[in-house]
């Protein structure tokens, strides 16, 4: 069904392509608190380089979201404009 849980791994990569961007702002919460429990402090975040409009709502969440140290542009060899790297607080 549509309305059915996704189940995502945790492994600090979280690939949004199957995603709209209405999705991102819980989907990204539950996730980047999810990898704090596990101990994972470093996140890659795939939006793909399309129109923009997912990466900036990505951009967005993060920006202001309570457990995110910073974030920026993922380095070329780990999907440059097409993915983002964040940096979360070990203190949540």
């Amino acid at each position: 069904m549509e309305d059915d849980p996704v189940n995502i791994p945790i492994t600090g990569e979280l690939d949004l392509h199957t995603f709209r961007p209405g999705e991102v702002g819980p989907l990204l919460d539950d996730y980047l608190a999810a990898c704090l429990e596990k101990g994972i402090y470093t996140v890659r975040i795939i939006h793909g380089k399309g129109t923009g409009k997912l990466r900036k709502k990505v951009h967005a969440v993060l920006s202001r979201h309570r457990l995110v140290e910073s974030f920026s542009q993922a380095p070329e060899d780990a999907g440059g404009w097409g993915a983002t790297r964040a940096w979360l607080k070990s203190s949540g």
